[in-house]
């Protein structure tokens, strides 16, 4: 176990480390770029061009700051093989996914395509590149079958999801078991170590995707409109992106480190009082935005559904990694309301990202 408080990334680790990184155009995959590349890592990327216009990928200039930036679909095996043998890393990240549920319901083979056979393809492609020592496999907290009880969910709890997207996540969750078993620690195999890893609702500067809480609002401060909110009793563990990015770093040194403890699922939530309503973050943000942002209410019985409630167990990252949150709620959405009227006011966004990054750096584990 690491020494109570030591939660963060070590730069003398990742220094120099080859690192491949499928996503690194989306909102995580980023932030973990701009980290990655802080730390000194050779990082590779390998995803599709940015999805929305803008994008933290383009205002943050991180194809110009990674070693190679690949554009490509997961769903092309050939191509993202041959990707990850020409830069031979030491570490893969799979972050690239569909990631919005309600697109699930409009495009279900393409989330099941990406989100599965991606997955298939990237661990094909890591059985082919003899350099790699160990894969985190990125999925979500939504890959429980979610009974939307009271209780927190642990990391042996039953695969499942109602709709396509998190149903994905739950089979990509069995992709990464079988294969860890079957290829990567089997007699006569060579050892590579696998985990996957679960987040809960990620905020953070840079995100622009349709459909989420906090690109809505923001998308409704600059358009001058009230953010209609369609389910605002919702409950979800609520974190900065930088919490469980942070955890990510860390499975990934272990898998180096102590293999056998960590190739396995890891829950990064927040504590347990983050995983509130949604109401309670809009509040939160109209005031972190000096009243700018505005939300209300309206009620669509066509939607599809999705879960009301939803809570991740941490306690395994916490005993076994020493892993803590840093950023309670109230701060991660203040610094996720200033990375954005940042960027609405023309500052350098790669420059704020990196301030955030360093802030986080510092900030004590576990007394934020």
């Amino acid at each position: 176990m690491l020494p109570h408080g030591k939660s963060g990334p070590s730069a003398a680790f990742w220094k120099n480390k080859k690192v491949f990184l499928t996503g690194h155009t989306g909102f995580k995959g980023g932030w973990l770029s701009l980290w990655l590349h802080k730390l000194g890592a050779e990082v590779t990327g390998y995803a599709l061009e940015p999805a929305t216009e803008p994008s933290l990928y383009d205002l943050a200039g991180i194809g110009d700051r990674i070693k190679t930036s690949i554009f490509g679909d997961i769903r092309d095996g050939e191509k993202l093989t041959a990707a990850m043998q020409a830069a031979e890393p030491d570490i893969v990240f799979h972050l690239a996914a569909q990631p919005i549920v309600r697109q699930s319901y409009v495009d279900p083979v393409g989330t099941y395509q990406t989100n599965v056979m991606g997955t298939i393809n990237v661990f094909e492609a890591v059985r082919g590149t003899p350099s790699v020592l160990s894969v985190v496999n990125v999925t979500s907290d939504k890959c429980y079958e979610n009974h939307e009880w009271d209780w927190p969910y642990r990391e042996a709890d039953a695969m499942g999801g109602f709709d396509p997207y998190s149903n994905s996540k739950g089979c990509a969750e069995l992709v990464t078991s079988a294969y860890r078993r079957s290829f990567f620690s089997a007699p006569g195999s060579r050892k590579v170590a696998l985990a996957s890893v679960r987040a809960g609702n990620v905020i953070g500067g840079g995100d622009w995707a349709p459909d989420r809480l906090i690109p809505d609002v923001i998308r409704g401060i600059s358009s001058g409109k009230a953010t209609v909110i369609r389910n605002p009793n919702s409950v979800r563990p609520w974190q900065h992106v930088l919490e469980p990015l942070s955890g990510y770093l860390l499975v990934a040194e272990r898998l180096v480190t102590a293999p056998d403890e960590t190739a396995e699922a890891w829950n990064f939530g927040p504590l347990e009082d983050d995983a509130v309503p949604v109401s309670n973050v809009l509040d939160l943000i109209v005031e972190a935005t000096g009243g700018r942002a505005q939300w209300n209410v309206e009620s669509d019985a066509t939607a599809p559904h999705e879960a009301k409630l939803l809570r991740l167990d941490i306690s395994k990252a916490r005993s076994r990694l020493g892993w803590r949150p840093k950023w309670r709620l109230e701060t991660a959405v203040t610094e996720t309301a200033r990375w954005y009227l940042a960027a609405l006011d023309g500052k350098d966004a790669y420059k704020t990202s990196i301030e955030q990054i360093e802030a986080f750096e510092s900030s004590p584990a576990g007394n934020a």
